[in-house]
């Protein structure tokens, strides 16, 4: 009989570190999912995904029951996704300086030649803003409710209906390309 959610916190708050570790056996699967959803494929995603556990593990206190750990855990995870963003924004550059910078990746036709529908919708995914890409990452790819999502996000249902409508528009304007105008 597998022990619940529940009992391994009770356990894991009374010091038994095994009860932690079976947490993240049981875990570490959706983490790195979720993680790998927010940040993309970067180096980082082992090292994310190891602070959403120290932070469950020094927040674990802090837990309600009353809301599924998934959730919980979600919503950590998403949290370490967004501080990771915000240290790496780019640090403004002065004009003199912008026009030594050059881009290293393909241009987007090379891009395309390059790969498959799946991989621009991933691509195209990860160059959402923050804001809009996280409600379409957990509801579309994770599965999450909006009840789950207010939790998670910590933003009313219209702010992330809005949101989730606005990263749709944007991927269908960045994956369908616009039909030339015809001439008359």
């Amino acid at each position: 009989m597998e022990i619940s959610d529940q009992d391994l916190i009770q356990r894991c708050l009374s010091g038994r570190q095994d009860a932690f570790a079976a947490l993240i056996t049981r875990y570490q699967k959706l983490v790195f999912r979720v993680v790998t959803q927010m940040a993309g494929n970067t180096g980082e995603v082992d090292d994310l995904s190891q602070e959403v556990f120290l932070r469950v593990y020094r927040s674990l206190g802090t837990y309600r029951s009353e809301y599924r750990f998934a959730t919980w855990l979600i919503k950590i995870a998403t949290h370490v996704c967004f501080d990771s963003f915000r240290r790496r924004r780019p640090v403004a550059l002065e004009p003199e300086d912008a026009a030594q910078v050059s881009d290293p990746r393909p241009g987007p036709d090379v891009a395309l030649a390059e790969s498959g529908d799946l991989d621009d919708l991933r691509r195209a995914v990860q160059e959402l803003p923050e804001e809009y890409r996280a409600p379409l990452v957990l509801f579309h790819q994770q599965g999450l409710s909006y009840r789950e999502l207010i939790e998670v996000l910590n933003e009313p249902e219209s702010i992330i209906k809005n949101r989730l409508y606005r990263a749709r528009r944007m991927l269908r304007e960045k994956l369908i390309p616009q039909k030339e105008a015809m001439p008359t």
